[in-house]
């Protein structure tokens, strides 16, 4: 199943995103096949502030699993992550 990973950063934390981001990108590209696609949300003045990864996973709690491991998680980026369901229903790849 499809997973949104959905995560807020810290107010005031865009350096800790920065410093963090060649290990974040590491960590997402050893996932291989789970990660579907993944990107930053952008505040009002363009510059990230959250992520969003989709990743395909058996749980919900298989997703926060990997969203714990996650170099930005345990740095202390995020305020808050989510894991969604999400169902692919258009432009799907492999459909």
């Amino acid at each position: 199943m499809l997973y949104a990973l959905m995560c807020t950063d810290k107010p005031n934390s865009l350096q800790i995103r920065l410093d963090t981001r060649p290990d974040h990108l590491v960590f997402l590209e050893s996932l291989g096949d789970a990660v579907k696609f993944a990107g930053p949300f952008l505040g009002e003045d363009g510059k990230p502030c959250g992520s969003m990864v989709m990743v395909e996973a058996d749980s919900k709690e298989a997703t926060m699993a990997i969203a714990e491991r996650d170099p930005y998680a345990k740095k202390g980026l995020f305020s808050a992550v989510e894991a969604r369901p999400w169902a692919w229903a258009v432009k799907n790849p492999e459909a």
